[in-house]
């Protein structure tokens, strides 16, 4: 029966936050998480997201912790600095393994996977999910050119599900976008903890809201994610 399909939701952060800044909307993880919830038994929600971790204030930490907070489990780690060929100083984070490696054991106790990537990387994930029973479906765009998933990836998933579909469910109202605040860089946003007066300010998210959809679950404009 469909309410006794257990699900696993997969979210690579880094090429979510691209794909919603590139149609033009933000997501709102409390509406995610219960837009799942509805479809089955959701036995786990993952968050990848990559860190720097020497900077003073980052920007995608109050999400971060607001995920933690209400229901995800966040993946982290941080990011590596390197020059290129060309002698140009980048920062590298990509969080593929660790996805991959969480998805394989996660596989005998669920009966579907929903990965939200666009990334073709994954398509040999996805094929060794389904050899071993699994249902995937595969979350990104091609409501866009060029689409933000690749071909092989949208070929190989047993579903494909367009992120622009999906926007009446999860996506954040813009009249509900909280006015920004920058008062509090960075020590009242240390002080506040992980629902003090920064993210309340910036997120709407205030300290004694429940553990899974307690909060707004709001995305923002500087996410910092680097792939």
């Amino acid at each position: 029966m469909k309410d006794q399909e257990r699900i696993a939701v997969f979210i690579d952060g880094a090429n979510l936050y691209a794909t919603t800044k590139t149609l033009g909307f933000d997501i709102d993880y409390k509406r995610l998480l219960k837009e799942f919830q509805s479809r089955g038994y959701l036995l786990r929600a993952f968050y990848y997201t990559a860190l720097v971790e020497d900077q003073e204030y980052s920007s995608i930490r109050p999400l971060i912790d607001w995920l933690d907070y209400n229901g995800y489990r966040v993946v982290t780690k941080p990011t590596k600095e390197f020059v290129d060929s060309t002698g140009r100083r980048k920062v590298k984070g990509n969080m593929d393994i660790e996805l991959c490696i969480d998805a394989l054991e996660l596989a005998d106790k669920v009966d579907h996977i929903v990965l939200f990537s666009g990334d073709g990387d994954f398509r040999s994930l996805v094929e060794a999910l389904q050899r071993k029973g699994v249902r995937v479906s595969v979350v990104s765009t091609i409501s866009i050119q060029p689409p933000m998933v690749a071909d092989e990836l949208r070929r190989q998933a047993d579903e494909f599900i367009d992120l622009a579909h999906l926007l009446p469910k999860i996506g954040r109202d813009p009249a509900d976008r909280p006015v920004r605040d920058h008062s509090d860089r960075p020590s009242r946003f240390q002080q506040g903890g992980p629902a003090g007066p920064g993210l309340e300010r910036r997120y709407g998210i205030r300290q004694g809201q429940g553990p899974i959809g307690g909060g707004t679950g709001r995305g923002d404009e500087d996410e910092e994610y680097e792939d």
